[in-house]
């Protein structure tokens, strides 16, 4: 699921528990975690809910949705967690998140680990909850797994910190992020892209590339052109997303086409991009729902003619692999982790980032394509993404609880975005039995 839609339970189930092996107890450390509705999050619920569905005693400390603090089980993925819940404040420039108290997370962290005795720690962020567990579960001895969800434009967004110093802010986000993750026996991020960017800027090597994994069988591909030339997005609606450039896109597509945009998702931006749609002069034809049920969100996938990802900062992006697992095509900035599932001229098409009219060629690329070409397009899409499947990842992550030797889920990223053109004329040639 992606961070549009509320996290459902009763996934496909992870497989079963290792016959020889023992159940571990485990802790999950995490920042943000549902009710929230992000790609962290959301992880950190599944791989929770997976591998207590394969017999382990799944812990998970994380801020507190309401503010008070309270430990009682969840359920994530049908299967029961412990949750600890920590007291938590609203960050007020932020419509939503929460965080847990800093000048408190030593105390909770070394609380916390004490009774649960765990015999890994895997914490998903360094912020507060990251940082607070590394640092006790060091102190302890106890094995420490940290995986790196964040970017620290995500962060600084939504901070009151000026312009002239944000690369000051950089610089602080990742001191701090070299003083929690140094401290792992394993590092790990959902890309090779995003792997690198860790290992160069908190200074270590052998990070791993590790997906984030999605459950294929919750989605339904349907291998046939689309009569409907639907635009889908999924996600957050706010600005790291660059979603104006997503309407200046479809502003610029010939009327002829027919397409219409669907923006599937909430956040504070919605109003702001509902205004803009009109002045650009295509309110008529745009849909922004706000969040949407689980089920919803399914079918917006499944009647899709493309989907576009026009963000330059995703870690791997869920709701592409979400896409991908639904047959549809894609068309995504060339930047960060989405040359990783969006291979130029296979499964769909890379843009310039932040290029409305390069953006808007791509898309009209796939919505006139001929009904051979689109029919690739869709069964590639299926085929990379099945390297992503959440079972891989969950015995991936379980082989590394328990001091296992692994290597990188994630492929070499595909060939750079100039074959795109050599590769259009080699099936052009082709088509005229060249």
């Amino acid at each position: 699921m992606s961070d549009a839609a509320a996290p459902a339970s009763g996934s496909e189930p992870a497989g079963p528990p290792d016959p020889v092996a023992r159940p571990l107890r485990i802790v999950i450390g995490a920042d943000t975690f549902p009710p929230e509705i992000n790609g962290s999050a959301r992880f950190s619920s599944v791989l929770a809910g997976q591998l207590a569905r394969r017999g382990h005693d799944v812990h998970v400390v994380a801020p507190s949705a309401t503010g008070r603090p309270v430990t009682h089980t969840e359920v994530f993925e049908g299967a029961d967690v412990t949750v600890h819940r920590l007291r938590s404040w609203r960050w007020y420039p932020h419509p939503w998140l929460r965080f847990a108290l800093p000048w408190r997370i030593e105390q909770n962290a070394a609380r916390i680990l004490d009774e649960v005795r765990p015999d890994v720690v895997h914490f998903q962020s360094h912020i507060v909850t990251g940082r607070g567990l590394s640092h006790q579960a060091q102190l302890r001895g106890i094995r420490l797994i940290g995986t790196n969800h964040v970017m620290p434009e995500n962060l600084i967004e939504h901070s009151p910190i000026p312009k002239r110093l944000h690369a000051w802010a950089y610089r602080m986000f990742w001191d701090a992020a070299a003083r929690s993750y140094t401290r792992a026996a394993v590092l790990t991020s959902p890309t090779r892209r995003a792997a690198d960017f860790l290992e160069k800027y908190i200074r270590v090597s052998g990070v791993l590339a590790l997906s984030n994994g999605v459950v294929m069988s919750n989605y339904t591909p349907v291998i046939a052109p689309r009569s409907d030339r639907l635009i889908l997005f999924v996600g957050r609606i706010t600005g790291e997303k660059r979603l104006e450039v997503l309407l200046d896109a479809f502003a610029k597509l010939d009327p002829s086409l027919g397409a219409r945009l669907e923006l599937v998702g909430g956040g504070e931006g919605e109003g702001h991009l509902r205004a803009y749609a009109r002045r650009l002069g295509v309110g008529d034809r745009v849909t922004i729902t706000g969040y949407v049920s689980e089920e919803y969100l399914r079918e917006a996938y499944t009647r899709a003619a493309v989907f576009a990802m026009p963000s330059t900062a995703e870690l791997q992006s869920i709701a592409t692999m979400e896409a991908m697992a639904s047959a549809l095509p894609v068309v995504g900035a060339d930047a960060m982790a989405l040359p990783h599932l969006v291979h130029d001229g296979e499964n769909g098409y890379l843009f310039e980032p932040d290029n409305a009219d390069d953006l808007a060629a791509r898309l009209t690329d796939v919505l006139t394509a001929e009904p051979a070409e689109y029919e690739r397009m869709q069964r590639e899409s299926l085929r990379i993404v099945t390297d992503h499947d959440i079972a891989t990842t969950v015995s991936t992550f379980e082989a590394i609880y328990r001091g296992e030797q692994v290597s990188d889920t994630i492929k070499e990223p595909p060939p750079p975005r100039k074959v795109r053109a050599s590769l259009q004329a080699l099936r052009e040639k082709l088509s005229r039995g060249e």
